[in-house]
């Protein structure tokens, strides 16, 4: 016998309880529709362990391939798919019909993702540290919570950890909306082999916290990174105009300090509030509520195509007049869109400059692949960084 809706039970219930009391026909109702949610969760609780065993058999055949093939180039089992996720990431949303908002089914997949892909291979990511900061925020929307998600003191420590292979993946800042690029993190693929295998954006919405020990009618100071004080500095002319703002190394730090001081207050994200166990007396206090950071995934591995992709190249251009106008024809003429360019110097080298470019497209793309081509004559060198998924939580 089919289960009944709740549209039809409710209607067995408004026939059957003539002349009970409207309290006794909602506990009714109510009954009924706890009933029926334990059902639908043993049928989720199912459904997902279903998956888990999928996935732990999805290792079992790529940890049998390598033993059966010990001389392969490429001798470790690669369990991370960056376009792969992707691409069920965007199934996902697509094919959501509510009440669920797409976004926020796309990371309950997301988590079960994460913990499947932690049975196949536990995930070790290095990101900016320390604990709490938006690049850890970010570590965690991209990667799932079970992942394990290490700080780094610097970005050259996070090129370093995955260089050295303590760390599988890193994660680093690379721009903001409002302060522009960080430039330590394009600086770093200078010096590193190292590839780009994804991105992440993520809104930065910043809160006043407090400790459960703070007294707020003595406030003497707030703490923060020097750009998010930058990014609040209007909201806090207006509510906060006398309290000494203090800048410190991370949003992470400024929590952490609010442990031991009951006179202070910091300015940091959702991470960072849990981590510390702090309260927000005021949420989404930045200036600009559109303001977005963009962050990097690097690894080793090369990404095939997912649908929706992009590249990113560093040009090494010979000094000479309209060399960046030669270097963007080929782009134009190949219809490949620029998404955005940046330049740095070209260390050791005095007074040369390097071009850093992202395009859409993958590299395998008969168009971007045929513009670098094109390029490639008209420079002293192009290095591929990487062909990877575009963003899409």
């Amino acid at each position: 016998m089919s289960e009944q809706s709740p549209e039809q039970k409710m209607d067995n219930l408004n026939q059957t309880t003539t002349g009970t009391s409207d309290t006794a026909t909602e506990k009714a109702f109510l009954d009924n529709i706890r009933t029926s949610i334990d059902a639908v969760d043993r049928e989720i609780h199912e459904l997902i362990n279903n998956r888990a065993k999928l996935a732990q058999q999805v290792a079992v055949v790529k940890k049998s391939h390598i033993a059966n093939n010990p001389t392969a180039e490429n001798n470790n089992p690669i369990f991370y798919r960056p376009e792969r996720e992707a691409q069920v990431l965007k199934a996902v949303m697509e094919r959501n019909t509510g009440p669920i908002a797409d976004e926020k089914m796309a990371r309950l997949f997301r988590e079960i993702m994460s913990v499947c892909l932690d049975l196949e291979a536990p995930q070790r990511i290095a990101f900016l540290g320390p604990v709490g900061t938006f690049t850890h925020a970010a570590a965690l929307k991209h990667f799932g919570k079970a992942a394990d998600t290490v700080p780094m003191t610097t970005i050259t420590d996070v090129f370093r950890e995955v260089e050295a292979g303590t760390a599988m993946y890193g994660v680093v800042p690379v721009e903001n909306s409002s302060e522009g690029v960080v430039n330590h993190t394009l600086d770093g693929f200078l010096s590193s082999t190292l590839k780009i295998i994804g991105e992440v954006e993520l809104p930065i919405h910043q809160n006043f916290l407090v400790a459960e020990h703070t007294k707020v009618d003595s406030l003497s100071r707030i703490y923060s990174h020097q750009q998010s004080l930058a990014q609040c500095r209007h909201w806090l002319d207006v509510n906060f105009p006398n309290v000494e703002r203090v800048a410190v190394s991370s949003n992470g730090e400024a929590a952490r300090r609010l442990k031991n001081e009951w006179h202070s207050a910091a300015i940091a994200g959702d991470v960072a509030a849990a981590e510390y166990d702090l309260h927000k007396l005021y949420s989404n206090i930045e200036d600009n509520p559109s303001n977005t950071t963009r962050f990097l995934i690097i690894g080793h591995e090369a990404i095939a195509p997912s649908g929706q992709d992009k590249t990113s190249i560093v040009v090494s251009a010979h000094d000479k007049a309209g060399a960046l106008i030669e270097i963007l024809k080929p782009l134009s003429y190949h219809n490949v869109s620029m998404t955005s360019i940046e330049t740095r110097p070209e260390r050791p080298n005095k007074w040369a400059y390097v071009f850093f470019i992202d395009m859409n497209g993958h590299i395998d793309d008969p168009n971007v692949s045929a513009a670098i081509a094109d390029i490639r004559p008209l420079v002293k060198d192009v290095r591929i960084l990487g062909s990877y998924p575009k963003a899409v939580l």
